[in-house]
């Protein structure tokens, strides 16, 4: 009786733990199992335009995007420190930035005033059209102020104010290939048709510099006015055209004598600084910086024909495909100029970043 009293005591304790554990653990669930999330998913950029008009901005560094047909702005990309001279690719898919880590040295600043550049922030932004965005930069060499591409796209080149060089760049790698001495604090470069050879302006020397790539030598300085900021060609190769911001006046060289054979006196008080050519070669158009005017030659008169006030201190320049009209960058006041040359009157002014220094027009491949 006791034996079976007891086995009853410990069958009934038994099944009290039993139902406590089961109570334990139903009052008690096991965590549910973490949900992994997604971080939000990043815009898509905005469609760079058919025809895009592209402005660097040298003091908040970065470009301003413009749609030519509606003449608005469609976006900004950061680029980096000092964004200024500015091309694109033969095939329009790729923009080139000068991005310069020297600090701004503008007119009426003492430079022993300027703290110490920053090399690192030197390169060539490469912007991709497709993606909208700045995707990488390349090594320049110090202080890169203007560039120009290859007409096969290749390589870059590139003046560096502060070392007295013309840099070549190879786009795919991303080096410098190449380098060659030139004059002191060199600025604008161009290519010259149908040969290819490069033209650099120096500031310092007053000449500027014929250099034969292919053949890997500097051919020759050529001497022009004081302080050459640009170069243009016309069409054909047969002349190039040298403003001189502080002579006031053009140089115009015969290509194949590699020689000034006139200087084109542009009045007083003028700056010329950006060039850019017509398409059919019969006019030059010459901004002039601090003396606020567009300036357009007649090559065949090699004469100024007309003048229009763009802005202030206007420097890049770029022409429309169809020649009816300009853009130019005013500096000072954070907007760019849009020209009829018909009329000779500006009809819009379209806002950007701080600084513009820069323009580019580019039609994108898909409308080519």
């Amino acid at each position: 009786m006791k034996r079976t009293i007891l086995l009853t005591v410990i069958v009934s304790c038994a099944a009290l733990l039993v139902t406590a554990a089961c109570g334990r653990s139903e009052s008690q669930p096991a965590p549910a199992a973490a949900t992994a999330t997604s971080p939000p998913a990043l815009p898509a950029p905005p469609k760079m335009p058919d025809v895009g008009i592209y402005v660097t901005n040298e003091t908040s560094g970065n470009l301003t995007v413009i749609d030519a047909a509606t003449l608005t702005p469609v976006t900004t990309i950061a680029l980096g420190k000092r964004p200024r001279g500015i091309a694109a690719s033969p095939d329009g898919s790729r923009l080139y930035v000068a991005l310069s880590g020297s600090p701004n040295a503008g007119p009426g600043v003492d430079e022993k005033t300027l703290p110490p550049p920053d090399r690192k922030a030197d390169g060539i932004g490469v912007v991709d059209l497709d993606q909208g965005k700045l995707v990488k930069v390349l090594t320049s060499g110090p202080d890169p102020e203007q560039l120009a591409v290859s007409p096969d796209g290749v390589h870059v080149y590139i003046a560096n104010e502060d070392g007295a060089k013309l840099s070549v760049v190879d786009v795919n790698t991303g080096e410098i290939v190449e380098s060659f001495a030139i004059g002191e604090e060199p600025e604008g470069v161009s290519i010259e048709p149908k040969s290819g050879r490069v033209w650099v302006t120096s500031e310092e020397d007053g000449a500027v510099y014929v250099v034969d790539v292919a053949g890997h030598k500097v051919v020759k300085p050529v001497k022009v006015g004081p302080r050459p900021r640009s170069v243009a060609f016309l069409p054909d190769g047969s002349r190039a055209y040298v403003p001189s911001e502080n002579g006031a006046t053009l140089s115009m060289i015969d290509v194949k004598k590699l020689a000034t054979v006139k200087t084109i006196d542009l009045g007083t008080g003028m700056r010329p600084m950006g060039t850019a050519v017509a398409s059919d070669g019969a006019h030059l158009y010459v901004t002039t910086g601090r003396s606020k005017m567009l300036l357009i030659l007649d090559t065949a008169k090699n004469e100024v024909v007309g003048s229009i006030e763009a802005g202030p201190r206007p420097w890049g320049i770029a022409l429309s495909a169809d020649g009816t009209t300009a853009y130019t960058a005013n500096g000072p006041s954070n907007d760019i100029s849009v020209i009829d040359l018909a009329n000779k009157s500006v009809t819009k002014k379209v806002s950007v970043g701080t600084g513009p220094w820069g323009i580019a027009l580019v039609r994108r491949s898909s409308t080519r």
